[in-house]
């Protein structure tokens, strides 16, 4: 049987699995398991757990855990809250400053905790109802947290990047800098939505103020003294610090990116135990099992993503792929687009960490042919990859946004989120045009040898 046919039932059966319901790493593993045995020798289902492991043995991928840990400590206490509050405090004078507080408190939260689901149920459990209590449209107000939650993928320390790290063989640490101007440039963009938008609305409430009388919380401003602004400090610098410390450390070259997972995660536990006082056995526990949870799911399916790709270069699919895209013939902007293209349509349907996995042995190795940096490309691809965490069907930050906020229509959400899906689309142009917005960074402090 020719190598087209078999990669055609491959994806034919993994798109079959995942329509029955079956839970990604099952689907996937399922699928590697029953191609192992209908078109690899018998002898190599004894190794299956042998090649899970070596595929899985790698130093970088122990830091996911422990950053897991380090996100889930924060998360579980009221960090969120207060560094919304404070964000709030500080730029309450700011037009549509309420909205820019969101998205600063979710950069700085995405950055302590690297995960967007956390992200968003943090910020937005605090930021949504404020929102709406001061006049804001429920559907911006569900839209502006959804897009900042995304950042968990992009601004270090972001498990996804560690997982393109590994499928890349790139350098992590020139990747977490990498993401570091692009996640700017997206706070800067919401930001700037997040001013137009306010003046929008305002301009609304003040029209139908002046026609009918009724007014709205919108048009009443927040005023805080100074003594109040500095009193939301307190709780929030000692985690920008462990912030500030954890990134001196992995980029000053004092610790590795597993024991500054290690060093985030304890010190994460000693801050919320100083802080909050949660260092009691039922207030750890929940933080432990969650850290578990999440972490064994993860490393599920990234074992079975990887067994479904080891079986996927067995097979010469990925190879085949590859070099059927090369034959194309595609100028390297073209192949670029049509790369980026396929990662939108995955996400439909697939979380970033099987879409990472699945697709680097196809579509790394054209683009790399092709003249593109492949760390320029992994922040690239991790923000194609954010659009589909607020887009439909999958859209995972959407429907953590509608378990916070239930009363929200689904509708509305999804409408507040695309104005923030053409913002990524914006920044990734601007980094097509100006590649150094990611580069000068890992450049300046991570410099290549070749």
């Amino acid at each position: 049987m020719s190598v087209l046919a078999i990669g055609l039932m491959y994806g034919g059966a993994t798109l079959a699995a995942m329509l029955a319901g079956i839970p990604i790493a099952f689907a996937l593993g399922f699928v590697a398991l029953a191609f192992m045995y209908a078109f690899m020798p018998a002898a190599s289902l004894d190794t299956v757990t042998q090649n899970v492991y070596e595929e899985m043995s790698s130093i970088t991928l122990l830091s996911i855990p422990l950053f897991i840990l380090k996100g889930a400590a924060i998360g579980r206490s009221k960090a969120g809250q207060d560094l919304y509050t404070a964000m709030h405090a500080w730029m309450s004078r700011i037009p549509g400053g309420l909205g820019i507080a969101n998205v600063f408190a979710c950069a700085l939260f995405a950055a302590m905790a690297g995960s967007s689901p956390a992200t968003c149920s943090a910020i937005g459990s605090a930021g949504i109802p404020e929102m709406r209590k001061r006049g804001y449209s429920p559907g911006f107000a569900a839209g502006i947290i959804a897009a900042g939650g995304t950042l968990g993928i992009l601004l270090p320390p972001s498990i996804t990047m560690i997982l393109y790290a590994v499928a890349a063989e790139q350098s992590l640490g020139r990747l977490f800098l990498a993401g570091v101007g692009p996640g700017l440039l997206l706070v800067a963009l919401f930001a700037a939505w997040s001013v137009h938008n306010y003046r929008r609305e305002y301009a609304a409430a003040k029209d139908v103020y002046e026609r009918t009388g009724r007014t709205s919380t919108i048009l009443k401003g927040d005023a805080f003294t100074m003594r109040e602004r500095f009193s939301t400090l307190p709780r929030v610098l000692p985690f920008v610090v462990l912030l500030t410390g954890v990134m001196v450390a992995l980029y000053g070259g004092y610790a590795t990116p597993s024991e500054t997972a290690g060093l985030g995660g304890l010190l994460a536990l000693a801050l919320i135990a100083m802080i909050y006082k949660a260092w009691k056995p039922k207030d750890i526990d929940p933080i432990l099992t969650a850290t578990l949870r999440e972490s064994t799911m993860l490393m599920l399916i990234i074992g079975m993503s990887l067994l479904y790709a080891y079986v996927m270069s067995y097979l010469h699919i990925s190879q085949s792929a590859a070099a059927g895209i090369v034959a194309l013939g595609l100028s390297p902007w073209l192949l670029l687009l049509t790369v980026l293209l396929l990662v939108v349509g995955l996400g439909f349907f697939l979380p970033p960490v099987s879409i990472i996995l699945m697709t680097a042995p196809i579509i790394l190795p054209p683009l790399k042919a092709a003249g593109f940096d492949l760390v320029w490309f992994g922040v690239v691809m991790t923000i194609t990859m954010e659009m589909g965490l607020i887009h439909p069907p999958v859209g995972l930050n959407i429907f953590v946004i509608k378990n916070i906020a239930p009363d929200i229509p689904l509708r509305d959400i999804i409408w507040g989120t695309l104005p923030f899906v053409i913002l990524m689309a914006v920044a990734i142009l601007i980094l097509c045009l100006v590649p150094g917005v990611a580069m000068w960074l890992p450049d300046l402090l991570l410099p290549t040898t070749r």
